[in-house]
């Protein structure tokens, strides 16, 4: 094996493991983050558990990646660590799918249909119709499906590259004396761990074991150990992942941890055990693709069908591992006070950004709650002031500010995640909605201040000023729910019917404008409330402005050719005959006394 043999072999696994992690990253946006929102909730049972750990796994090709999730998941609240025992156990069983899939590069044959099954028979067209979908397919789905198909073709590519680079080392008696080492078990399972826990994926290594297989020199004797290391090597993923975290999280690392090491060194003392009496004749076979799926495959299934009855001695050792002391219990106690929602954005599920994105998603949908009773809080303290419910408007205005700067600081570590262009504009979406939402609760602030000093001063408007701000306040209401209600349920229709209700407040706003002016001629007004007056209108109009442009965001959403300044031209002109309805509706509702 000269120079340039080794250069191929290296290459080819560049190239395999770079078809991996773009087959997996395909998957995992064709599922749009929808694979990993089903493990946080469809967990009710220790066997739907693995059925749906391994499920995911299969789809995503990647057991490690499913395991950090769910360490994510525990860490952020979605997941009890019960839970999660199942899911980790089904990741492993559904890892051994690859080991399926690359042991069909072993298939010989004359015959042209079983050669058809044959990847690097079908991988050729894969490759031609991913590369034609990522070239002219316009919709961010057939890039991606093409992504998947590209990513297939490559792995396979890499996986017969390193075969055929591999293949003059039969004739080299040192590298078959170095394979030899590996019979005993203890030295293979070593060699195992450290090949996994190098590059991080036990499919990955379990392939690389599968392109040897073509030298002809290894053994299932030899496979077999490497192959039990190989599964405790993966663990080093989660084990990483969970460095900081919350201690269930941690416990949850530990729990894919025992789980391979305890079903190796199960696995391995009864088969050597048994071996000693009733000796295995297929040790001495030469290795296949194939045997080492089998191997793979009933290791993972095995150990998932023994262990699952006793998950919660899995969850019992993870704990005593992770014992509670003083300063994890104060730390636990902190999270316990703070926000759910934001507890959610986890940064583990940045690897995973369609789900990220939905994380993001939810928690400002519980800003904009947030926002919303703020405002009300504010509002109902205009004649009518109370101490406590200004002080819960104080306090709801520094979570708001809290989730604006978590949210902020989340989505733009989102951003550098290759996201499609759907998302990308989904994000930047909610960047502009999280803005306007603290803008809105920054105005009820002003709201409760200007009350606040009212009352202080004891200040009060005029019977007929108190009339005109009721109908003012209950519009901007209305359209705050309206907003909310559209944002949190992406509805369009419901954002159709706020900028109609915009253009009235506005119209309200001058209006009680021009009759505190006329009351102030009249002296029946003084000019110090007639300042207050005109500030309170003032947030108040400028509170429906932020909720025209929450609105107009969900229109805007998956719209490219919508833009903002043009709707809102179009309406101007009325080209629009139900924005029109809505408007006179809204006109003849909110009227002043």
């Amino acid at each position: 094996m000269d120079f340039f043999s080794v250069l191929t072999m290296f290459g080819g696994l560049a190239l395999f493991l770079y078809g991996m992690s773009l087959m997996g990253d395909g998957l995992a946006k064709v599922s749009g983050g929808k694979l990993e929102g089903i493990l946080a909730r469809l967990t009710s049972s220790p066997i739907k558990a693995v059925i749906l750990g391994a499920g995911v796994t299969a789809v995503i090709q990647s057991s490690s990646a499913t395991t950090v999730m769910v360490v994510g998941f525990v860490n952020s609240g979605l997941m009890k660590l019960h839970q999660a025992v199942g899911i980790i156990m089904g990741a492993n069983v559904g890892t051994t799918i690859t080991s399926w899939i690359l042991s069909l590069s072993g298939i010989e044959s004359d015959n042209f249909f079983v050669m058809l099954l044959k990847p690097t028979s079908f991988s050729p067209v894969l490759a031609l119709i991913g590369v034609a979908f990522l070239m002219f397919a316009k919709s961010d789905r057939k890039k991606d499906i093409g992504a998947i198909l590209i990513g297939f073709a490559i792995l396979m590519f890499g996986m017969d590259t390193m075969s055929k680079a591999v293949e003059p080392l039969k004739d080299i008696p040192e590298f078959t004396s170095i394979l030899t080492m590996f019979s005993n078990p203890f030295l293979g399972m070593i060699a195992g761990a450290l090949l996994t826990a190098v590059i991080q994926s036990s499919s990955a290594s379990v392939g690389i074991l599968q392109a040897l297989c073509s030298t002809g020199s290894l053994g299932y004797s030899t496979v077999l150990p490497i192959i039990m290391g190989q599964n405790i090597g993966t663990c080093v993923t989660a084990l990483l992942s969970a460095v900081g975290a919350s201690k269930n999280a941690r416990r949850a690392a530990f729990v894919h941890l025992y789980f391979n090491v305890i079903g190796t060194v199960v696995f391995m003392v009864v088969f050597y055990t048994v071996n000693i009496f009733a000796p295995f004749a297929f040790l001495n076979d030469v290795a296949g693709p194939a045997g080492i799926a089998v191997i793979h495959s009933l290791f993972n299934v095995g150990a998932t069908i023994v262990l699952l009855p006793f998950s919660r001695l899995l969850e019992k050792l993870a704990t005593l591992s992770v014992k509670d002391d003083g300063e994890n219990e104060a730390d636990e106690e902190i999270r316990a006070h703070q926000e759910t929602a934001l507890l959610h954005l986890d940064e583990r599920f940045l690897e995973r950004p369609e789900f990220a994105l939905m994380q993001a998603q939810t928690a400002t949908e519980h800003m904009a709650e947030i926002t919303m009773r703020s405002l009300k809080k504010a509002i109902s303290l205009i004649g009518n002031y109370n101490q406590e419910v200004a002080d819960e408007v104080f306090n709801l205005e520094g979570r708001v500010d809290h989730y604006e700067d978590t949210l902020l600081k989340y989505l733009l570590k989102l951003s550098s995640r290759g996201l499609s262009k759907k998302d990308s504009q989904h994000l930047a979406e909610l960047q502009h909605c999280i803005g306007d939402f603290e803008r809105i609760s920054d105005y009820s602030m002003n709201i409760m201040q200007a009350v606040k000093k009212m009352n202080i001063k004891e200040q009060a408007f005029s019977q007929k000023a108190e009339k005109e701000l009721a109908v003012f306040t209950q519009a901007v209401i209305d359209i705050m729910e309206l907003s909310v209600n559209a944002f949190i349920g992406s509805d369009k229709s419901l954002a159709s019917m706020v900028e109609p209700l915009e253009e009235v407040i506005d119209k309200l706003n001058k209006d009680v404008k021009k009759r505190h002016v006329k009351r102030l001629r009249k002296g029946k007004c003084s000019v110090e409330m007639g300042f207050v007056l005109s500030d309170l209108s003032t947030d108040l109009e400028r509170v429906a402005d932020h909720c025209s442009n929450i609105a107009i965001s969900v229109i805007q959403k998956d719209e490219e050719d919508i833009e903002a300044h043009e709707y809102l031209e179009s309406l101007d002109k009325g080209e629009d005959t139900e924005f029109r309805e809505h408007y006179l509706l809204y006109k003849e509702k909110y009227v002043l006394p």
